[in-house]
């Protein structure tokens, strides 16, 4: 399995907002500044996060991006799900009911145990290690 590098810098933008949050706006071209890549590709990745409630958006000159959940709050997967969506990674192609399909059922597991770790491991975390 393989997240796109829009959840890479969704990832990597939530964990700098924390790390670096002292109730000011962050800037898109400071952010995007920060990591290197175009403000056009990351005010898409950051309108996924805005229309998530992860982060919210201030138009203008005094404008740019603010955390919207307490940072105690925000998950791996909240963020996962803001740029991936919440579909199954894997299905079936050889059956017409899933739920006959014992390789599904295996996945469907295995897909389960993965949304519950990330859904409890908190970006905020980590962001003493970065």
């Amino acid at each position: 399995m393989k997240y796109t590098k829009a959840t890479n810098y969704a990832l990597h933008t939530i964990a700098y907002m924390i790390k670096n949050n002292k109730d000011d706006k962050f800037s898109l071209q400071i952010l995007a500044d920060n990591f290197n890549i175009s403000a056009t590709y990351l005010s898409k990745i950051l309108t996924e996060l805005v229309k998530a409630d992860l982060i919210q958006s201030t138009p203008g000159v005094k404008g740019g991006y603010v955390l919207r959940k307490r940072v105690e709050e925000i998950s791996f997967m909240d963020v996962i799900k803001a740029t991936e969506g919440t579909g199954a990674l894997f299905s079936c192609e050889l059956h017409d009911d899933e739920s006959g399909c014992q390789i599904f059922k295996v996945m469907k597991e295995a897909e389960n145990v993965m949304k519950r770790y990330l859904q409890n491991k908190k970006i905020y975390e980590i962001v003493q290690y970065m």
